[in-house]
C-alpha cells in the first residue's frame, strides 16, 4: 500500500508560534547565508559585523537605512492590505510611478510661494488619488468580471513605467527640464520638498509609520476591517452575510494603490527632488510584496521587516569592499523570504503521510468466474 502526503490546517496558532517562528526562520536564513559565504571563501562573521556596522550601528548609517525603508514600508502596506482580502496586487511598482508623476506635477504647477503645508498636502492627496485610480483599472474588471488581478496589475506596471520614461526621455513634457543636457525632470521648489531629518532621511518616515499604525487599527478594530478579513477567508460566507464583495474589492485595491503611490510621493519629494525615472525605478514595489509576506500581512510587522531588508541593502556597498559580490544581498533577501514563508506554512498546517486508498473495480475481475451450485 502506497502513501501520500496529507496537508491539514492546524487552526489558530499561539503567540509563541506566531512570533517565534519568524525569528527562528530569520536565524536559519542567516545561518544558511553564513555557510554560503564560507564556501565562497569569505569570512561570514566579518561580513555580518560589517553589515551591522554599516546599516544600524550609529545614527548616520541608521538614517540611511530608515530613508531606504520609508518607501518599502508604504509599498509593503499596499501589498498587505490587499493580501488581507486574498487580492494579489502585484502593481505596487506602477502605482508608485503614477503617484510620483502626479505629485511632481502638482509641485511644479503650484506657485513656489505656496506654503509648504498646503503644497505637500496637495502632493500627497493628488499622488494618492493617482495611485488609487491606476489600481482601479485592475479593480473594476476584478470586481465585475473576476479578471485575474495578478495579470492586470503586473501589466499595468510596464505601462506606468513606459509613460514615466516618455515624459522625461521621449517628449518635451511639462515634467522635463529643457535646460539639462541629459534628459531629466525639473527640480521641485523648496516648498514641495519633504523636510529633512538627517541627510536623506525625511519626514516621509513619519508618514509611513503613521500609515502603518492607522491601517493596523482599521483592520483589527473596525467593522470594515472585520469584513475585509471575512471576505478574504470565505467570499461565499461574506456574500451570504450581506457583505458587498464587489465594493470591498474596489475599495481595497484603491487603498492599496493609494499607499503605493504615497511611496512615489516620498521618493520625488524627499529623495530625487523631481521626476527622475532612473532614481525612482528601483523595484521598490516588488520588494514591498516580499515585505508583506515576511510580515504576514501585519501592518505593524511591515515596519521592522522593511527596516531589516533596507539594512541589508544599505550594507551592500560595504560588503563589496570585502570582496563579496552584491548578489549576496539579494541572496540573503531571498533566503529570508523562503525560510519565513516555509515557517508560516508549517505554523498554519501539519504535514503527514497517509495511506493511499486503492481503487476497486465495482464490476469485479472480468477473468474470474462465479461459482456454480451443485446440480
Amino acid at each position: 500500500m502506497t502513501s501520500r502526503i496529507r496537508v491539514s490546517p492546524r487552526g489558530t496558532a499561539g503567540p509563541m508560534a506566531r512570533f517565534g517562528v519568524p525569528f527562528v526562520a530569520l536565524v536559519v536564513a542567516l545561518a544558511i547565508g553564513g555557510v554560503i559565504l564560507t564556501l565562497a571563501g569569505n569570512d561570514a562573521i566579518e561580513a555580518y559585523v560589517t553589515l551591522f556596522d554599516s546599516s544600524v550601528n550609529g545614527w548616520t548609517p541608521m538614517a540611511r537605512t530608515l530613508a531606504l525603508a520609508t518607501p518599502l514600508i508604504l509599498t509593503g502596506l499596499a501589498a498587505a492590505v490587499a493580501f488581507q482580502m486574498r487580492i494579489y496586487n502585484i502593481g505596487g511598482e506602477g502605482q508608485l510611478y503614477m503617484g510620483a508623476i502626479a505629485a511632481s506635477g502638482v509641485g511644479l504647477y503650484l506657485p513656489e510661494t505656496t506654503p509648504a503645508v498646503i503644497m505637500l498636502g496637495a502632493m500627497l492627496v493628488v499622488g494618492a488619488l493617482a495611485g488609487a485610480c491606476w489600481a482601479l483599472l485592475a479593480a473594476i474588471p476584478k470586481a465585475l468580471f473576476n479578471a485575474d488581478e495578478i495579470i492586470t496589475t503586473l501589466m499595468l506596471n510596464f505601462v506606468a513605467l513606459a509613460f514615466m520614461n516618455y515624459l522625461i526621455f521621449g517628449s518635451r513634457s511639462f515634467w522635463r527640464d529643457p535646460q539639462r543636457t541629459v534628459p531629466g525632470g525639473k527640480r521641485l521648489p523648496d516648498s514641495a520638498v519633504f523636510p529633512s531629518l538627517s541627510g536623506r532621511l525625511h519626514v516621509g518616515i513619519i508618514v509611513a509609520v503613521v500609515a502603518a499604525v492607522l491601517l493596523w487599527f482599521v483592520l483589527r478594530h473596525t467593522t470594515w476591517g472585520f469584513q475585509i478579513r471575512t471576505v478574504g477567508d470565505s467570499p461565499k460566507a461574506a456574500r451570504y452575510a450581506g457583505m458587498g464583495v464587489r465594493n470591498k474589492t474596489i475599495t481595497v485595491l484603491g487603498i492599496s494603490g493609494a499607499l503605493a503611490a504615497i511611496a512615489g510621493v516620498s521618493e520625488v519629494s524627499g529623495v530625487s527632488k523631481g521626476l527622475e525615472p532612473i532614481t525612482i525605478a528601483a523595484d521598490i514595489g516588488f520588494t514591498g510584496i516580499i515585505v508583506a509576506v515576511v510580515a504576514r500581512n501585519n501592518p505593524l510587522g511591515v515596519v521592522p521587516v522593511s527596516i531589516f531588508l533596507a539594512a541589508i541593502t544599505t550594507a551592500g556597498s560595504r560588503l563589496q569592499s570585502l570582496g563579496i559580490d552584491v548578489e549576496v544581498v539579494f541572496l540573503l533577501q531571498g533566503l529570508i523570504f523562503l525560510t519565513v514563508t516555509a515557517g508560516e506554512f508549517f505554523v498554519s498546517n501539519t504535514v503527514s503521510l497517509a495511506p493511499r486508498e486503492e481503487t476497486v473495480d465495482e464490476t469485479g475481475p472480468s477473468s474470474e468466474l462465479a461459482p456454480t451450485g451443485a446440480s
